[in-house]
């Protein structure tokens, strides 16, 4: 998941679709949430609490509460962001923690659910817009 969809699971908010939430709560799925979401979070946290207003501790302690799989990051996912890229006529996208989640999803195997328009433009096969 996405860092979006990821808060919006643990909030159970309504903004996800029947489509997510029957994805999300099929029992066959095993459903991940990035180090990197963590990460994402904490910054913004940090910077705008008012925009971001759990913490990272929280956010861990609500996926971990809600049975989501911590992925962390390894080396192989870094040395794999060398091969996400986007057309250059594509919108800009400077959000470090997107590819980092696509290069996860890519190598892992995964399929990463996004929220965001920007996703679709790296023309990965691992992203699902939802």
């Amino acid at each position: 998941m996405d860092t979006h969809i990821a808060l919006w699971a643990i909030a159970d908010t309504s903004k996800l679709s029947d489509e997510v939430r029957e994805l999300l709560e099929k029992e066959s799925n095993q459903i991940f949430y990035s180090v990197a979401s963590v990460w994402e979070v904490a910054i913004k946290h940090i910077i705008k609490p008012e925009n971001m207003p759990v913490s990272e501790e929280e956010s861990v302690r609500l996926c971990e509460e809600t049975g989501l799989t911590k992925l962390p990051i390894e080396a192989g996912h870094i040395f794999l962001l060398k091969t996400i890229s986007r057309p250059n006529n594509a919108p800009k996208h400077n959000n470090p923690f997107d590819r980092m989640l696509i290069a996860q999803a890519k190598y892992e195997d995964l399929i990463l659910l996004t929220h965001d328009s920007q996703f679709p433009y790296y023309g990965e096969k691992c992203v699902m817009s939802v």
